[in-house]
């Protein structure tokens, strides 16, 4: 079964949520996800929870499209979360058909994050999303090992792990684990390359991640391995930011590119594995 694919808000940072659905739209993806709160303070974001103007001009443009919001970016788990925070937000995701939430770690306390993670899980299910928990080597979850631990003891129905290619490579976790992940715990993968050879630092992982992501096939990350540890129709969230490549090709190309590469990959496995 092949699956289908999302354009990340990354690989077309700057555009609003209506400009990335009809950059997906013409270039072929199913889906787009957008951010609504910032990854890091100042950081961009477009949210719709404030802006009442914008989030109508977004559900008219997947009206027009029939391209539709896949994940919803992000939250952030730390030591002052509180699920009643994000109430509007869930709101607006299922105002939008969105069918999950990106969620990352911050807080250092291992028995308040697992009931943070819970609480998330919990208030999200009621407007039908999941809670995607992605593992990133710079955060208090810096590993498939300790995402697990913490979805496993959170114990939601809608709990998740998002596997990110980039982040797995980098924080030496291993294919084999895969085996023992719940097929109900993975609801999209993140596609995406990069050099073989890891930043030494959490500034340079961070760098990489957000601005300096290869096209898959062009790196050293081992994306086959990985992907034929996946289910076949997982959606792919193709998350692949470039600064200079898409000041260079404009968004629009570059977001093309990006999705032809990662058909290559994904649809070649599913070839050979017939």
């Amino acid at each position: 079964m092949t699956p289908s694919y999302s354009l990340a808000h990354l690989t077309t940072e700057g555009l609003t949520p209506p400009e990335a659905l009809d950059v997906a739209a013409r270039t072929g993806y199913q889906y787009a996800g957008i951010r609504l709160l910032p990854a890091a303070p100042g950081g961009l974001a477009f949210p719709l929870m404030d802006d009442r103007a914008l989030l109508r001009e977004t559900q008219a443009r997947i009206a027009d499209t029939g391209v539709g919001i896949f994940d919803l970016e992000l939250i952030r788990l730390d030591e002052h979360f509180s699920p009643e925070r994000y109430l509007r937000f869930f709101e607006v995701g299922a105002e939008l058909g969105a069918q999950a939430v990106l969620v990352a770690a911050d807080d250092p306390d291992p028995e308040r994050l697992v009931d943070s993670y819970a609480a998330l899980c919990e208030a999200a299910r009621l407007y039908g999303l999941s809670g995607d928990l992605e593992f990133m080597p710079w955060t208090t979850v810096p590993d498939l090992t300790t995402a697990r631990h913490v979805v496993e003891r959170a114990d939601q129905p809608n709990g998740g792990i998002l596997i990110d290619a980039l982040h797995f490579d980098r924080s030496a976790s291993q294919h084999e684990q895969l085996a023992s992940i719940p097929r109900a715990w993975l609801h999209y993968a993140q596609l995406c390359d990069g050099p073989a050879e890891k930043p030494a630092t959490d500034e340079g992982l961070i760098q990489a991640a957000r601005r300096e992501r290869w096209l898959p096939g062009e790196g050293g990350i081992d994306l086959a391995g990985l992907w034929q540890c996946l289910p076949r129709d997982l959606p792919v969230s193709v998350e692949i930011p470039h600064q200079r490549r898409i000041a260079e090709l404009g968004q629009e190309r570059w977001a093309r590119e990006a999705l032809l590469a990662s058909q290559r990959l994904v649809d070649g496995l599913a070839v050979r594995n017939v």
